[in-house]
């Protein structure tokens, strides 16, 4: 067995089915070895796709996706999508080409410091040098990567450990005649030990996959929380990614929120959980609950800039934080009780302690209710509005309408997909997919395909901003060599939007914000996709009830929505 032989085997003892990835010459022995064992390899027209796309795996299934890319430029195109999956806390294990172990540091083709590159966006950095040690340090990844707070593991596989033993000794031109001089000599003499120290002890050396331990609360930190939950009146729930993310337990965190009963807002990989119209499930004035509220679960949510670093919250609130990554319970704000664990299954603990018991606070949710009630009647009379164009906040309505009871929502985009936040409801835990804390434009593409092949079933659906869109809209070229339907829906205002309307209203000035009012459906169609357009108000329903058709029938589908713009947003920049 060659290397890229010993990475697929280990590859399928980890139970991975799917790699995505770009071809080169430095990884072309993976690839190959994973397609002979019947590894699905999906290859993507940017690097940062495949990592995109090995994300929404691992957050779609728990279980870490794997992304293969080459040398030098491939692994540098890799690092924003890497870099978003550390923020996220998504496990991936990246295996990364480099040049042979004899000229690393010469001068080789594509030969940069990979160690360097990617150590501080990664929980582990491996550089293999032996062919014996490569399934070992695959194996150690995918141990890393969940473990702890989630994130993406590095493993860096030089060519030369990944070829057949006679090819490499081709490349390093020792299978000749010996060398008459005694340089020559010397210098094969040299080549031949380092090549028996690259492949001594090689064997089908596979590592069985290890389970990975979660930090379970103690009944000491269990009993605490309850205590501060029973003595408030006015109590709100944060959940975020980490609280669904790897759970496996989805429908018991659902039954165990219905018994705490506390009014809870979603966010990120979250939304969706308790479904489009729970009684305990809220969506607007956030900030003005949480600064009235006597008592904050934060369930895997920080304290950063999407709570406005703890400001929202009163100084005199009691708060319960929950969390994987112990520097994230006293980022910003020390909490009034600290716990480093799984949220989900913390909540489902701490309502299996309470056993009914709750405080009353049915007044508290007849006042939140009323909020909801009294901002979606603000936002339905915002979408009967006239605009320029098609109104964005009832085109996000009109989706809403289409979506299918089994569907994936990828969000990449700023002020469009803000707008979608508030008015698209997932319809299912584990539904939604967005790139994280790190803000990062240019998901959509990799995140549909590895929704596609997460949930092969679902409807997948990608929300684009017109700016956020031409950073992927190439994999219209992968949806489509893959056989790979998904339905995406470009917000086309001409503009970047989320900055222009901060940068003008304080800087009076849209330089650099302004786009054309390009026809993203032809580039669709350029790339064998199918192109729609919408352009009259009159015509949404019928356009998207026709990429529905046009998508079940195995075609991937642009609709570029000529959108006018609203105030909906208006000083909603951050920061």
């Amino acid at each position: 067995m060659n290397g890229g032989d010993l990475i697929a085997a280990q590859l399928q003892r980890e139970g991975v089915r799917a790699v995505f990835t770009l071809c080169g010459g430095h990884i072309s022995p993976i690839l190959v070895a994973a397609k002979r064992r019947g590894i699905r390899v999906l290859d993507v027209r940017d690097e940062a796709s495949a990592v995109f796309a090995a994300d929404a795996v691992a957050r779609l299934t728990g279980t870490p996706g794997v992304a293969v890319v080459t040398a030098g430029p491939g692994a540098a195109n890799s690092l924003t999508a890497v870099a978003n999956a550390r923020q996220a806390e998504s496990p991936l294990v990246v295996i990364g080409g480099s040049p042979p172990t004899i000229l690393r540091g010469r001068g080789a083709l594509q030969d940069v410091d990979h160690q360097a590159m990617f150590a501080p966006h990664v929980k582990s950095a491996t550089h293999v040098r032996r062919v014996r040690d490569l399934a070992p340090a695959v194996a150690a990844a995918f141990s890393v990567a969940p473990s702890g707070s989630p994130g993406p593991a590095f493993v860096e596989c030089p060519v030369d450990l990944l070829y057949d033993q006679h090819l490499v000794r081709e490349m390093y031109g020792v299978n000749g005649p010996p060398p008459e001089s005694f340089s020559g000599r010397v210098q094969r003499w040299w080549l031949e030990r380092h090549l028996r120290r690259l492949f001594a002890d090689v064997a089908e050396n596979g590592v069985e996959p290890r389970r990975v331990a979660t930090p379970e609360p103690s009944p000491g930190e269990l009993a605490r929380a309850a205590d501060l939950l029973l003595r408030a009146e006015r109590p709100v729930m944060v959940l975020g990614s980490q609280a669904v993310m790897g759970n496996g337990r989805v429908e018991h965190l659902i039954r165990a929120i219905e018994q705490l009963g506390i009014p809870t807002y979603l966010s990120g990989m979250a939304r969706g959980l308790l479904g489009p119209a729970h009684a305990l499930s809220f969506r607007h004035r956030r900030g003005a609950a949480l600064k009235e509220a006597d008592a904050v679960l934060l369930c895997g949510a920080p304290l950063d800039f999407r709570l406005d670093y703890g400001r929202q919250i009163g100084r005199r609130t009691r708060i319960i934080a929950v969390n994987l990554n112990r520097r994230a319970l006293t980022k910003n704000r020390r909490p009034t009780h600290g716990v480093v664990s799984q949220p989900g299954r913390f909540l489902i603990e701490l309502a299996a302690r309470l056993g009914g018991a709750r405080s009353a606070h049915a007044a508290w949710l007849d006042t939140l209710r009323a909020r909801e009630r009294e901002r979606d009647a603000e936002i339905e009379a915002l979408a009967a509005r006239p605009a320029d164009g098609v109104n964005p906040i009832a085109l996000c309505r009109a989706i809403d309408r289409a979506l299918a009871d089994d569907s994936i929502i990828v969000a990449d985009g700023g002020d469009f997909v803000g707008t979608a936040a508030y008015t698209v409801r997932p319809r299912r835990p584990l539904s939604w997919l967005d790139p994280g804390p790190f803000g990062t434009l240019g998901a959509g593409g990799g995140f549909a395909l590895g929704a596609r092949v997460a949930r092969p079933t679902a409807e997948v659906w990608i929300l684009y901003g017109d700016g956020a869109a031409a950073f992927s809209i190439a994999e219209f070229d992968t949806f489509v060599r893959h056989g790979l339907p998904v339905i995406a829906v470009v917000g086309n205002d001409g503009a970047w939007t989320q900055i222009a309307r901060g940068q003008i209203q304080m800087l009076g000035d849209d330089v650099g914000t302004t786009l054309r009012r390009t026809a993203y459906h032809r580039v669709a169609e350029g790339y064998g996709g199918v192109g729609l357009e919408i352009s009259e108000p009159n015509h949404v329903d019928a356009v998207l009830a026709e990429a529905k058709r046009l998508a079940r029938e195995g075609k991937p589908v642009l609709v570029n929505a000529i959108m006018g713009t609203t105030e909906f947003r208006s000083g909603s920049i951050s920061l």
